[in-house]
């Protein structure tokens, strides 16, 4: 692979990262419940994702062309996006672990006006970002196929826990707007 696609790999992921690191409430002393199981579980899943992703490279001889670098550049971009205002949004609702603090407030803000799991769905860009200049097509619907079914039981589990505090506010919230794929209900 050429030097400029891996370092555009590189910023975008650098800039997806960058506000998880640096711009979120990392240790919140406050009241709350959480899914600690299915949150490991499913980013075990897409952990392994990513792993696939990056491990199972197209040969060198097989570097992408241009088409792909800038459609990876695209959902690079819109994952850094995603992820800087997700976060902005987010603010001190934000948590590793699927759960609830004990004063939780439904964002709905935002990224999260279109998308209930916009943070997903920039890990998502990020991914597809990756695979279209890394890797073999078929470790790529495998890496695929494990960042969504680890996704998926991330999202049940936050959807059941916002489902539990918020009720039917959560209900018509979620028949409204898709939960990390948009126009996918």
């Amino acid at each position: 692979m050429r030097l400029i696609p891996w370092v555009q790999l590189m910023l975008c992921w650098f800039a997806w990262l960058y506000p998880f690191v640096f711009r979120t409430p990392h240790f919140q002393k406050r009241k709350s419940i959480s899914a600690l199981w299915p949150t490991l579980i499913g980013m075990f899943l897409e952990g392994l994702a990513i792993f696939a992703a990056f491990t199972f490279r197209v040969p060198p001889e097989e570097a992408p062309g241009p088409i792909r670098i800038a459609v990876s550049l695209a959902f690079g971009i819109l994952a850094a996006v995603l992820s800087w205002t997700s976060i902005t949004h987010l603010g001190r609702e934000f948590r590793v672990q699927a759960g609830l603090f004990e004063d939780h407030e439904l964002v709905r803000t935002g990224p999260y006006s279109m998308i209930r799991h916009p943070i997903y769905s920039s890990l998502l860009a990020v991914l597809l970002s990756t695979l279209l200049l890394l890797t073999r097509w078929q470790w790529a619907v495998v890496s695929l196929a494990l960042y969504v079914a680890g996704t998926e039981i991330r999202v049940h589990t936050e959807d059941r826990l916002l489902e539990s505090r918020f009720q039917d506010v959560f209900r018509q919230y979620r028949r409204c707007v898709p939960a990390y794929v948009p126009f996918l209900r």
